[in-house]
């Protein structure tokens, strides 16, 4: 996820992954930046502060259709430049949503969630406005990977910030993960994939792959943390007409 640190994910790339790279490679069928998969899909990124002051008109030219604009972390930390770069999207014609990055032994769910929702991640049905979104990823900060919380602590903790997103605002957050950290960090849990979307994170491959326990399919796809867009690249598990219908709830 485009944060203000750099993720785990991003550091270390998987073996397998690199693996079918090199493989095709070797074929002479190089993956190209945007996934064979993806055709037709509607294009979109998401930034942080690491992005700044983002030129949302190039970004609309180059095919941007949605972006995520990073608000919060833990219960303390704004992105200062949340406001410019989420107002700046929505003059320039893209979908814009805002998620909050998951510090789970920092404060509870329910705490966190209400800082999310005061600090950007409120949610309107002016059809501009996607879902709020939870990043919750493998901790940056520390070897406690899982952030020293049980399996059943983990999906409890989660629990509690989409009850208050949903109190706060009425539609549940989607939830951004991989699918290694959801499996291991929540025991495969199946309890979120009926009600929230999922935004999977999954780079050097050709499709999404396996996805966590509980979801049957995608809704957003982070395929690179690079490419044509500012900051991470992504792709909508459907149609424009589809994303503005999850925009408007």
């Amino acid at each position: 996820m485009a944060r203000d640190h750099k993720p785990l994910h991003r550091r270390v790339r998987a073996t397998a992954a690199t693996a079918v790279v090199a493989a095709l490679t070797a074929a002479g069928t190089a993956l190209t930046a945007l996934p064979a998969s993806a055709a037709g899909k509607p294009k979109g990124h998401d930034v942080s502060s690491h992005q700044k002051n983002v030129d949302w008109r190039s970004a609309r030219a180059k095919g941007a259709r949605f972006v995520y604009v990073k608000a919060t972390e833990s219960h303390t930390y704004r992105n200062p430049y949340f406001s410019r770069q989420y107002n700046g999207a929505r003059d320039a014609g893209i979908l814009r949503g805002a998620y909050h990055f998951a510090v789970p032994d920092k404060s509870s769910g329910t705490t966190q969630a209400a800082y999310f929702v005061r600090n950007g991640g409120a949610w309107r049905a002016d059809g501009w406005t996607l879902p709020p979104a939870l990043d919750i990823e493998y901790n940056p900060y520390g070897k406690r990977k899982c952030y020293g919380l049980s399996k059943a602590g983990m999906v409890s903790w989660i629990k509690a910030f989409s009850d208050e997103v949903k109190r706060r605002t009425g539609r549940r957050p989607v939830i951004y993960t991989t699918t290694h950290w959801w499996n291991t960090c929540t025991g495969a849990s199946r309890a979120f994939g009926a009600n929230h979307a999922l935004w999977l994170a999954r780079y050097d491959s050709a499709d999404a792959g396996t996805l966590p326990a509980g979801w049957s399919y995608w809704t957003f796809w982070q395929y690179d943390n690079s490419g044509s867009l500012p900051g991470d690249q992504n792709l909508f598990n459907g149609s424009i007409t589809g994303l503005k219908r999850l925009a408007r709830g």
